[in-house]
């Protein structure tokens, strides 16, 4: 019974999740949708700013607590409809948040004593010497999933303080470029292309994102580079 009692905030959100996926709920952000009906919605932005900010900052903290997939059009939109410095902000606000409450679920549900997941176990030895070098890294390189490093954080017992700095850091900068590409849709979608959401691949977005990754990776590689060798 204790067990299910430490799940069941984790269950709760992996259930949300799920429904809101099976309803459908994010196609209304898929950018054919919103080609249709932006100049709609951006009069409705116009007309109540905050209570559009916070909705927005609401879907993107759902969309990230739950790990539906989709959560990547949700932040286009928001870069089609308040525009890139308002957008980010937004977003960062939003993916902290969210990030926030499945890192507290992951950590009640996952404590000590039970088996870890293979990506924890295998990050474990180097976390444990070098805490802020590993989170950074994995918040800013953009090939691992974002649910999936904050599970693993969580289990890997991350410092709260450390887990929201990374979060809101990569996450932002992250946030820059997908709204960029969201803002950029209107144009595109007016002028009848089709969205090209491969642009999130291009080099121009990815190399940044690895080049302060491995920035971030520099004190442990330095540290291990001045380990004394073993004598012969």
């Amino acid at each position: 019974m204790s067990r299910l009692r430490a799940v069941l905030p984790l269950l709760l959100l992996i259930a949300t999740g799920a429904l809101l996926f099976a309803s459908g709920a994010l196609d209304r952000f898929r950018p054919e949708h919103l080609a249709a009906s932006q100049a709609g919605l951006r009069a409705s932005v116009a007309a109540h700013p905050a209570l559009s900010a916070l909705g927005y900052v609401g879907a993107v903290a759902l969309s990230i607590a739950t790990g539906i997939p989709g959560s990547l059009f949700v932040i286009l939109a928001g870069g089609l409809l308040f525009g890139v410095a308002a957008a980010t902000a937004l977003t960062g606000i939003g993916l902290t948040l969210g990030s926030l409450l499945l890192f507290l679920a992951s950590r009640f549900a996952f404590g000590s004593g039970r088996q870890p997941p293979a990506l924890a176990e295998r990050l474990r030895a180097g976390f444990q010497a070098h805490p802020l070098s590993y989170t950074l890294f994995l918040r800013l390189v953009p090939v691992f999933p974002f649910g999936g490093v904050t599970v693993a954080l969580a289990w890997l017992r991350c410092p709260l303080w450390l887990f929201l700095g990374a979060t809101a850091f990569g996450g932002s900068l992250m946030a820059v470029f997908e709204t960029s590409i969201g803002a950029g849709l209107g144009t595109t979608l007016a002028e009848g292309h089709p969205a090209d959401l491969g642009l999130l691949l291009e080099p121009r977005v990815l190399l940044p994102m690895l080049a302060l990754g491995l920035l971030a990776l520099l004190p442990v590689l330095l540290r291990r580079r001045r380990r004394p060798l073993p004598p012969g």
